[in-house]
Parts: structure tokens; C-alpha cells; sequence
């Protein structure tokens, strides 16, 4: 160890050792200019900081207004006074639902699946929602099925308020 010090520092290996500081210093900067790529491109970085903080913010979990906007959508199909689109206004409020669940993490291939494992303290209107669910179903599978309006907009209340007590409207 005694010889080695004097052997860095001594003027003839001079050159040497800033050409290696040099090679380092150069592939510590990519490392570090890749890394702030990386949580650039990815969506890490936003995940952890800034959608924390828009929820602090609005009191609100991160996305709600994505939801908000496609929800007004499905609330308009309603004033058209067309039955297809009460039809659809039905088909889409159930895929929001659909969603939500997918995201809270309740498992299973279909909505169906995720309604049978909720419970009525997790849902307060389960039982609505699966009869809501049922006339979706008859609305996707029957093409003689007659959806008349006071009837879709009662099914879209239900779909509503399922929403709403998992705080997604």
C-alpha cells in the first residue's frame, strides 16, 4: 500500500490517471443521463410524485376525471330519445363499472364474476347493480330486447350509484 500511493501520484503515470478519471467521469455522466431517460420515457416517475399529488390535491383519486368526462357522455346518450342509444348508454355505464372493479383489483374474467365477489358492505345497492348488470346482458344477447327510456335511466341511476359509493363519480 506504501508503494502503491507514491506510484499514482507520481508525475510519468499522470497522464494515465486522467485518462482513466477522464473514461469514468464520461460513463458515470451516460449512466446518470440514461437513468433520467428511463424515468423520463417510463410513467414511474409520474405514478409516484405527481398523480400522489393531484390526489392531495382534489381529494380525489387519480383518474376520477377521465371517468367524469366518459359518465356525462352516458348521461347524454339519454336525451337523445333513441333506443339504440339507451342500449349503448347501458352497455358503456356497465363497462365504467367493469373498469373501476378491474382497477380496485377484484378478480375474475367478467363483471359478473366481480359482482359475486363483492359484498353488500363493499356495494350498498349490489343487488340493483346485478340486475342492472342482467339487463345488460339482455340488451348485448337479445336483439329483440325493447329498452324503453324510463327504464334505461333507472338502470344508469343504478350504475351511478354504485359508482358514486366507490368513490369513482
Amino acid at each position: 500500500m506504501e508503494s502503491l500511493v507514491p506510484y499514482l501520484i507520481s508525475p510519468p503515470n499522470f497522464i494515465w490517471l486522467l485518462a482513466l478519471k477522464i473514461i469514468f467521469i464520461a460513463f458515470s455522466l451516460s449512466l446518470a443521463g440514461f437513468m433520467i431517460f428511463a424515468l423520463w420515457k417510463t410513467t414511474w416517475l409520474k405514478r409516484m410524485y405527481l398523480w400522489d399529488f393531484q390526489e392531495i390535491v382534489t381529494y380525489k383519486p387519480f383518474g376520477v376525471r377521465r371517468i367524469v368526462k366518459q359518465w356525462s357522455q352516458v348521461k347524454a346518450r339519454l336525451d337523445t330519445g333513441l333506443e339504440a342509444e339507451y342500449k349503448l348508454a347501458v352497455i358503456e355505464a356497465d363497462s365504467i363499472l367493469d373498469d373501476i372493479l378491474k382497477r380496485m383489483g377484484y378478480g375474475g374474467e367478467s363483471l359478473g364474476e366481480r359482482l359475486e365477489k363483492l359484498t353488500a358492505a363493499s356495494l350498498s345497492n349490489l343487488a340493483d347493480v346485478k340486475s342492472a348488470h342482467q339487463d345488460r346482458n339482455n340488451v348485448v344477447h337479445d336483439p329483440n330486447y325493447r329498452l324503453a327510456g324510463d327504464e334505461a335511466k333507472k338502470i344508469i341511476e343504478i350504475f351511478e350509484k354504485a359508482l358514486a359509493n366507490l368513490q369513482a363519480l
